[in-house]
């Protein structure tokens, strides 16, 4: 039984799902927006927006907590340097899920997760 157990499994052990999450955050950070599945980008919005959370202080100690995810020296500085400022006077809701149909192979609900403009 899954009593208490929030979030999608995504059909992956722990492991597997945390570093999922981390090269997609990692992805979007980079690009600004990527394609996934609808599940995953349900599951990857809050894990992003604790990071960005995270970079708006812009202390050392919320930059060590966010690279035990973001694991490229170029993604943490963009996250701290250009996100973080960013988002500084925004409480929340740094990124927006458009639902962009059906995978043609699978027939997946697909969806674009991108981070917002300022």
């Amino acid at each position: 039984m899954r009593h208490r157990k929030a979030g999608r499994q995504l059909r992956r052990t722990s492991e597997q799902k945390l570093a999922l999450m981390r090269n997609l955050a990692t992805s979007l950070i980079e690009h600004g927006a990527i394609e996934t599945t609808e599940a995953k980008a349900k599951e990857l919005r809050p894990f992003v927006e604790k990071l960005i959370t995270k970079a708006k202080t812009g202390t050392l100690h919320s930059r060590r907590l966010a690279v035990r995810h973001i694991h490229k020296r170029a993604a943490a500085d963009k996250l701290f340097q250009e996100l973080g400022p960013k988002f500084a006077t925004r409480n929340g809701g740094y990124t927006r899920i458009l639902k962009t149909g059906h995978r043609k192979g699978d027939g997946a609900e697909m969806a674009r997760i991108e981070l917002i403009e300022g």
